[in-house]
């Protein structure tokens, strides 16, 4: 008898035909014993039918072809359930994949997906949404919100509103951030929530992060000149280069802002907010992972 395991596809995550994918999962199922259940996304009510799924065919994994925003929706789908979540990165920019530091081939991935052993990762709570990755206002929010609007998709497309975001920059905002740490009155450009290193684009904005270590931090760039911005976007500076950026590691946090400002949680536009609750989810999904990595180790 076969194991049942769900494939989440999503059919427009980084403008790429995901046909490949789906033929490579069927080939490798087959030779592996599973009977692989595929599962298209379609912008509606994909949590609740990815649940049903679940409930129907109880898979140990699921595998999830797409970027960083449909492994945050099937994460959320699954939060309450003892499942491990399997990664073949197809999406704009990958940035868990990269922070996780899957390989390149699909070959490679497929193997790590359906067999690797895997890690317990935190997820953050930011006004009931959760994020897995990197979510932040500001700059990249807006930057996120231009390329959500554009026809050009990948890295392409990124660059491109990359540089029509900076020339059209808005004044920064100013910011009341409080929790159990004292309080950090500051005028900003953005600020990221990060529970992870590293944006897609290869940006190392969180040198110090840990997705396992039960915290998550403020990276806190304050007013920069549009030359560093432009850098710390676009992956040619990281924050350990760059003055006037402050960060902080926490539990929890209350980010109180004078006026609406772009927000994004894993890649997705979410609006404008003026007040963000954010906590910290300890030890919320299970990730299979390459290897054992010296700083994560698995759990």
């Amino acid at each position: 008898m076969r194991n049942n395991i769900i494939v989440v596809v999503n059919p427009i995550s980084g403008d790429i035909d995901k046909s490949e994918f789906i033929d490579a999962v069927a080939l490798f199922a087959e030779k592996e014993n599973f009977n692989p259940v595929i599962y298209n996304t379609s912008g509606v009510n994909d949590i609740d039918k990815i649940k049903v799924l679940y409930q129907t065919y109880k898979p140990q994994r699921i595998i999830i072809t797409g970027g960083d925003g449909t492994i945050k929706m099937v994460a959320e789908a699954m939060e309450n359930q003892d499942v491990i979540l399997g990664i073949l990165p197809a999406g704009s920019a990958n940035g868990l994949a990269v922070d996780l530091n899957l390989p390149a081939t699909l070959e490679e991935n497929l193997e790590i997906a359906f067999h690797n052993e895997y890690m317990m990762i935190d997820m953050i709570s930011i006004n009931g949404k959760k994020s897995v990755h990197l979510s932040d206002i500001g700059l990249n929010a807006e930057l996120i919100k231009n390329y959500e609007k554009s026809t050009i998709r990948g890295k392409l497309g990124y660059a491109l509103q990359a540089v029509s975001t900076l020339i059209d920059l808005d004044e920064p905002f100013f910011a009341t951030i409080t929790g159990d740490f004292p309080t950090i009155e500051c005028v900003a450009r953005m600020i990221v929530i990060a529970n992870s290193k590293k944006y897609g684009t290869g940006v190392s904005i969180n040198p110090n992060g840990l997705m396992n270590d039960g915290k998550f931090e403020l990276v806190i760039l304050k007013n920069l000149d549009l030359v560093v911005l432009g850098k710390i976007i676009t992956g040619n500076i990281t924050t350990d280069d760059a003055e006037d950026i402050e960060i902080i590691s926490v539990k929890n946090a209350l980010i109180t802002t004078s006026v609406p400002v772009s927000f994004q949680v894993d890649g997705e536009y979410c609006g404008s907010e003026t007040k963000l609750n954010v906590e910290i989810l300890p030890k919320h999904m299970k990730v299979a992972v390459p290897y054992t990595d010296p700083d994560y180790g698995f759990i």
